[in-house]
C-alpha cells in the first residue's frame, strides 16, 4: 500500500488557495442527484451536514443520540482558537500554525496545519453570523483568553460552555436543512459497518437503537465524524456512549488507522474517587489562566492534607510548591497539556499528592491570588479607598464568577467543596485522541469515497493537541474543508444515479452485522460487559497510559489479547436483538475497544521515542522531559488491518518539514 497524502505543490501559504482553484466542482443542478451519508452530529459532522445540504447535496445524517445536539462536542468548555489577533499581542496565521506544529511535537503535516490556521478566522465569522454568543470585552469586540502552549490570547469563548454554544449554532443550521428536506435525520441509529462496492464506499449498515431493526443506507460518499476513542480507557472525560465502532469498522474494511498511541491526558480533571466510578469530569483548561497549580513542599503536609488533618488554605505560601511555575517560568501554568500532566504525575509519584484516593493522586488548582488581584482592580475602578481584604475578595470573586461561574458551580455540585474559598483538586485524565483514521489532504481515507473529519481522523494535532484546537479543527473540516474537497471526488458521480441497496455487497455486510449481534446475544456467559471494559481500562491506564515502558507494553498486548478471548467466551448480554437493548450496544462497542486496545499498545511499542502524549520511560532527558528521535520516528504510523490486531501491517508516511525547524520543545 502506498500512502499518498496528496499535499499540493507550491509555497505553504498558497497551497490551499491553489488547491481550491484547481479541483473539480459539481454544478448546483447535479448536486441534487448526489447523496452523502454523514455519521456523527458533533461539530465536525453537524457543520459538514449543514454545509453540504446548503450546497445542494442530499444528506443522510446519523447519530446514536436522541438528538444531534446531544453529541459530545456539547461538553467542550474552554474555547476555540482563531488567529484574528483582536488583542494586538502579535498573533498571526503563521504563529497559530507554528504553535500547533510545535505543540504536537512535530508529528503532524505542515500543509494540513497551515490550512487549519488559515481558515480559523472564518470559523469565528461564521459562528457570530449564526448567533453564537461569544464573550465580548468592554468595547464590544469579541474577547479572548489564553490556553496552554501559547504566548498570545487567541481563544474565543462563551463562558465555560463554548462547545454547547457552537454545537447549537451548527444544529440550527442543520435544522434549517432538515426543514427543507435536504437533510434526512436518523436519530438513535448506530453505524455498524461500511459497505464497499467496486472499491468505493457506497453506504452503511445501521442498527435502529429503538426497534433493533438492521437497516441499509446507500450514498455516493460516506463521511465519518464519529469522534475519538478515549473510552478505550473506560474512565475518561468522554461521554459514556463515545466509542470507536464507526472508525474501527471502517478500519476493518480497508481504512488504515493512524497513530493510535497518541492520546491526550488532560491535566485539569476532577480526580478519581472510587472503583465504582463510571466516568471523569473535565475542568476547563481555561481555568489555568487564573488558577495556580501547586502541591505542598513537605511530604508531611501532603500526608496531613490527605488524612484531613490539614487544610490547603492553612499551608503557608513558602511551604507551597508551584511546580509548573518553578519548572517552566516562561509559560508557567499554561504549559501544554502533556507537559502539565506529566509534571503532576511526577509530583504525585514522589508522594506529594493531596487526594485520599487509592493512589493518592491529585494536586491543587488555586484561585486565591487571582481573586485578590481582580478584587484590587475592581476596587480601584470603583474608587474604593483602602478596601478591606473581605471587600477585595468579594469583588474578585464576582469577576471570577463572570469568567468561570458555571465551571465553579459544576465543581461544587460534584465535590461539595467551594473553589472560591478553597483550592480545587485536580489530576490528569484521558481526554482527546490525536490518532484516528488516516486521511489525505482532501480528508479522504484509503478507501475511495470514505472521508473522516474532526477527532475521527488523525490529521492536525500530531502527538499532542493544544487546548481549544479540537473545536477549531471540527468546524474547519465541516464548514470550510470537506465541502470543497468532496466535490472533487463526486464530480465523477454526476451520471451514476441512485446507489441500490439490493446488491451482494449490502447482503454480505448486513449478514456480517447480524451474525455478530446474534453471537453476542446468544452467548451464555456469566460476566457483564462492564466487567471486561473496566479490566481493559485498567490495563490501558496502568501500562499504556501517561507513561509507558517496553516491558509494560508487551504485557499489555498479551493481556488485552487474552481478555478479548475471555470476552467472547464469557460475556453475557441480556435481552434480545429485536428491540432496544443498551447492553447489546455496549457489548459491540467494547468488542471493538478490545481490538483497538491491542493495536494501540502495538503502536506505542513500535514508537521507541517520547513525544507529546506518547511518553516512553526509556527515552527522556536528564531533566525528565520527552526525548524525540526525529532521525527514526518523524513519520505517521498507519496500520493496515489484515485479520486481527496482532497481524496489522505498519505503513509509514514520512513527515517533511520545510517551513519549521525541528527542535526540542522547551517551555522554560
Amino acid at each position: 500500500m502506498i500512502l499518498d497524502s496528496k499535499i499540493p505543490e507550491g509555497p505553504l501559504k498558497d497551497k490551499w488557495t491553489n488547491h481550491k482553484n484547481n479541483i473539480n466542482l459539481v454544478n448546483p443542478a447535479n448536486k441534487r442527484n448526489i447523496d452523502i451519508i454523514v455519521v456523527g452530529t458533533g461539530l465536525a459532522g453537524g457543520s459538514a451536514s449543514a454545509t453540504l445540504a446548503e450546497l445542494g447535496y442530499n444528506v443522510k445524517s446519523f447519530c446514536y443520540q436522541d438528538s444531534p445536539r446531544r453529541a459530545h462536542s456539547i461538553a467542550a468548555q474552554g474555547g476555540i482558537n482563531a488567529a484574528k489577533n483582536y488583542q494586538g499581542d502579535g498573533d498571526s496565521t503563521y504563529r497559530l500554525f507554528y504553535d500547533t506544529i510545535k505543540g504536537g511535537d512535530y508529528r503532524s503535516r505542515e500543509a494540513n496545519v497551515y490550512r487549519l490556521a488559515e481558515v480559523s478566522a472564518s470559523i469565528i465569522d461564521q459562528c457570530v453570523a449564526q448567533g453564537v454568543p461569544f464573550a465580548r470585552d468592554y468595547g464590544g469586540l469579541l474577547d479572548n483568553r489564553s490556553f496552554g502552549g501559547v504566548l498570545v490570547s487567541r481563544t474565543f469563548y462563551a463562558k465555560g460552555q463554548t462547545g454547547q454554544q457552537l454545537l447549537l449554532g451548527a444544529y440550527s443550521a442543520m435544522n434549517r436543512q432538515i426543514a427543507k428536506g435536504k437533510i434526512k435525520m436518523y436519530n438513535r441509529h448506530e453505524m455498524l459497518d461500511v459497505v464497499i462496492v467496486d472499491g468505493k464506499a457506497r453506504g452503511i449498515i445501521a442498527r435502529n437503537l429503538v426497534t433493533g431493526e438492521i437497516e441499509r443506507h446507500s450514498a455516493h460518499a460516506v463521511v465519518l465524524a464519529s469522534g475519538g476513542y478515549g473510552n478505550v480507557f473506560f474512565l475518561s472525560t468522554n461521554a459514556m456512549g463515545s466509542n470507536v465502532t464507526a472508525a474501527w469498522k471502517a478500519h476493518k474494511k480497508g481504512a488504515v488507522f493512524a497513530n493510535p498511541c497518541y492520546t491526550q491526558i488532560h491535566p485539569t480533571c476532577i480526580p478519581v474517587h472510587g472503583t465504582q466510578q463510571s466516568k471523569l469530569t473535565l475542568m476547563s483548561e481555561s481555568l489555568r489562566n487564573d488558577g495556580r497549580i501547586w502541591v505542598p513542599k513537605n511530604l508531611e503536609d501532603a500526608k496531613a492534607v490527605r488524612e484531613g488533618k490539614l487544610k490547603a488554605v492553612d499551608i503557608k505560601e513558602e511551604d507551597r510548591d508551584y511546580y509548573l511555575e518553578r519548572r517552566y517560568p516562561s509559560f508557567g501554568n499554561l504549559v501544554p497539556r502533556d507537559v502539565a500532566s506529566r509534571a503532576a504525575k511526577e509530583r504525585c509519584d514522589a508522594g506529594y499528592g493531596v487526594v485520599a484516593n487509592d493512589t493518592n493522586e491529585g494536586v491543587f488548582l488555586d484561585f486565591a491570588s487571582a481573586i485578590m488581584r481582580y478584587g484590587k482592580e475592581e476596587a480601584h475602578i470603583k474608587g474604593i479607598e483602602n478596601p478591606s481584604n473581605e471587600e477585595i475578595r468579594k469583588l474578585g470573586e464576582k469577576v471570577i464568577e463572570n469568567k468561570y461561574g458555571n465551571l465553579f458551580e459544576m465543581y461544587m455540585q460534584i465535590t461539595d467543596e467551594n473553589p472560591y474559598k478553597t483550592p480545587m483538586k485536580i489530576y490528569p485524565a484521558v481526554h482527546y485522541t490525536m490518532g484516528g483514521i488516516w486521511v489525505d489532504y482532501n480528508l479522504m481515507t484509503t478507501v475511495p469515497g470514505l472521508y473522516a473529519t474532526g477527532e475521527a481522523n488523525f490529521s492536525d494535532h500530531g502527538a499532542n493537541r493544544l487546548g481549544a484546537s479540537a473545536l477549531m479543527q471540527g468546524l474547519a473540516d465541516g464548514y470550510f474543508v470537506l465541502p470543497y474537497t468532496i466535490g472533487d471526488y463526486l464530480a465523477n458521480d454526476i451520471r451514476t444515479g441512485a446507489i441500490p441497496t439490493n446488491t451482494p455487497e449490502f447482503d454480505a455486510a448486513e449478514k456480517k452485522v447480524v451474525d455478530e449481534i446474534n453471537k453476542l446475544v446468544n452467548n451464555k456467559g456469566t460476566k457483564s460487559v462492564d466487567y471486561f471494559h473496566k479490566k481493559l481500562g485498567l490495563i490501558m491506564w496502568n501500562k499504556v497510559g501517561m507513561s509507558r515502558t517496553t516491558e509494560g507494553l508487551k504485557e499489555a498486548i498479551q493481556e488485552i489479547s487474552e481478555l478479548r478471548e475471555q470476552f467472547w467466551k464469557e460475556v453475557r448480554v441480556p435481552g434480545s436483538a429485536d428491540d432496544k437493548n443498551s447492553e447489546l450496544e455496549k457489548a459491540g462497542r467494547v468488542a471493538d475497544f478490545l481490538e483497538l486496545g491491542e493495536l494501540f499498545a502495538r503502536d506505542a511499542l513500535e514508537r521507541e521515542e517520547s513525544c507529546g502524549g506518547h511518553f516512553r520511560e526509556e527515552y527522556k532527558t536528564e531533566e525528565g522531559e520527552a526525548l524525540r528521535r526525529d532521525d527514526e520516528f518523524a513519520y505517521v504510523s498507519a496500520w493496515e488491518y489484515t485479520g486481527k490486531p496482532s497481524e496489522a501491517i505498519l505503513h509509514k508516511e514520512n513527515l517533511n518539514f520545510e517551513n519549521v525547524e525541528l527542535k526540542t520543545r522547551s517551555y522554560k
